[in-house]
C-alpha cells in the first residue's frame, strides 16, 4: 500500500514536470527609420506635420485630424493632443544614448496646454549659435512619444541643415531625424 502512495506521487510529480510553460508571446522589435523633414525656416510659416506610422509628412490641410503624431515649426515641437490638435500624442524629451533608451515609460508624458506652454520647451533640445544663426541639435537629447494611435516611438535629431538663403536667412530648415516605432503598441524600444 505504501508502495501504491510513492508511484502515485512519482506520477503527478512527472506529470507536473512534463508540462510545458506556456509560450511567452514573441518580442516585436520596433521599426527604426532616418528620414528628412523640410520645414520652412520663417516664424510664421505653417507647422510641418509628421507620422511615425507611416513615415510621412502629413499636409496642413490634415492639421486638425489624427493623421500626425507632432508637428516641428523652426524649432518649436508640438504634439497631437490637448491645444494642439484632436489626438492622443505626448512626448518625453530625455537625456540619454538613443540605443540605449529600450522601453517608454508608462506615464510622465507631456502635452501642449496652450499655444505658449508646449510640451517641448524651446531650446531644451538644441543650441543657438548667433554667429551663423544656426540651431544645432543637442546630442544626447531623445524624444519618446506616445504616438496619435497610442503607439511608442523615439526619435533624435541627428543634424540640421539650411537651405535657400535669401541674404543672411535660410528659407528651409532639413532636419534628419532618426526614430524607432513600436507597431504592437507595447512599451518595448529593443530594437
Amino acid at each position: 500500500m505504501h508502495c501504491k502512495h510513492l508511484w502515485l506521487y512519482i506520477a503527478i510529480i512527472a506529470g507536473l514536470i512534463s508540462c510545458k510553460k506556456d509560450k511567452e508571446p514573441p518580442v516585436v522589435p520596433p521599426t527604426e527609420n532616418t528620414t528628412i523633414i523640410s520645414v520652412h525656416f520663417p516664424p510664421t510659416a505653417p507647422y510641418t506635420f509628421f507620422n511615425f506610422k507611416s513615415n510621412t509628412v502629413i499636409p496642413n490641410t490634415d492639421s486638425a485630424s489624427t493623421k500626425w503624431d507632432f508637428g516641428l515649426r523652426l524649432t518649436s515641437f508640438i504634439v497631437n493632443s490637448n491645444a494642439s490638435g484632436p489626438g492622443n500624442a505626448a512626448v518625453i524629451l530625455k537625456d540619454g544614448i538613443f540605443d540605449n533608451v529600450t522601453e517608454a515609460p508608462s506615464q510622465g508624458y507631456a502635452y501642449d496646454t496652450a499655444s505658449n506652454k508646449l510640451a517641448v520647451k524651446d531650446g531644451s533640445w538644441y543650441d543657438y549659435n548667433p554667429a551663423t544663426r544656426t540651431f544645432v541639435p543637442k546630442a544626447g537629447k531623445v524624444f519618446i512619444f506616445r504616438t496619435v494611435d497610442n503607439k511608442y516611438a523615439k526619435m533624435e535629431i541627428l543634424e540640421a541643415t539650411y537651405e535657400n538663403f535669401v541674404g543672411l536667412t535660410p528659407l528651409k530648415i532639413k532636419y534628419k531625424i532618426r526614430f524607432s516605432y513600436q507597431t504592437d503598441g507595447s512599451l518595448n524600444l529593443r530594437k
